[in-house]
């Protein structure tokens, strides 16, 4: 066999070197500005968060203590709300249609409600854990606490597929609460501080949003962990927030260098 000349070697070695995972840009990660805040029950453990028609609509969890609410975003005020019979663990909700969606964490159950009156409409079954849910114009996304998003017909609620998401080629899990935002999926990192920016049809992280010291530590005090994120596509507002947290944060992205 022939030696390659060395500036062939050369090249194939830094091609071979620019194709490298070690190589590759890192995935951008934002930070934040807080535009304004809203108040929020700081006795509300945040499960899921959406926003519809300038109302916020949240669902809490904890055994014996969980509901769903319609609520004023201005003032915090409750203008609908349903208890969730004790043996729930209530979890994430979404709308679709004229229904809302609940999710139940342990009880591979969930229930569907009247948008309007919260009166119960049906129910449905699902393997494993319910963590949250997000739509687009076509279908519903859910976590269950992996690193798999599922994919539900919005009309049937049967799973019809799903994607596994990924930074850098490695899973990342504990995906929890979900909103779709300009045609990405973002989602909730439980635990930590951060979100993650999901291409939906390759589970790919496209970007990660850190919201470190959003809270300030004088109401830091009692509180649970960050969850809770609704975009609002006609205003362009992004609220976040948490659990046993006493405000909303509506942010906007801030490149970091």
């Amino acid at each position: 066999m022939r030696q390659l000349p060395l500036l062939a070697v050369w090249l194939v070695a830094t091609l071979l070197s620019a194709c490298s995972p070690q190589a590759r840009a890192a995935t951008p990660v934002y930070g934040y500005a807080v535009v304004r805040t809203y108040p929020h029950d700081p006795h509300a453990f945040t499960e899921g968060l959406f926003l519809r028609n300038g109302f916020l609509y949240e669902s809490t969890g904890l055994e014996g203590a969980s509901s769903i609410r319609k609520l004023d975003l201005e003032t915090g005020q409750v203008q609908l709300e349903r208890s969730i019979a004790s043996q729930f663990f209530g979890e994430g909700i979404i709308d679709w249609k004229d229904r809302l969606i609940s999710l139940t964490w342990k009880n591979q159950v969930g229930f569907v409600y009247g948008l309007d009156d919260f009166e119960t409409r049906g129910e449905f079954s699902y393997p494993g854990e319910g963590w949250a849910l997000t739509r687009d114009d076509h279908q519903i996304y859910m976590s269950d606490g992996t690193s798999r998003l599922r994919f539900l017909d919005p009309e049937t609620l049967r799973e019809t597929g799903g994607v596994t998401v990924t930074d850098e080629g490695q899973p990342v899990d504990q995906l929890n609460e979900l909103e779709w935002v300009k045609g990405e999926i973002y989602a909730n990192i439980w635990q930590t501080d951060r979100i993650a920016r999901i291409d939906p049809l390759t589970g790919e992280v496209k970007g990660w949003i850190d919201l470190t010291g959003l809270l300030p530590v004088a109401d830091q005090a009692g509180v649970d962990v960050l969850n809770g994120i609704a975009y609002d596509a006609k205003t362009d507002r992004l609220i976040v927030t948490g659990k046993f947290w006493p405000r909303l944060y509506e942010i906007r992205l801030v490149a970091k260098p």
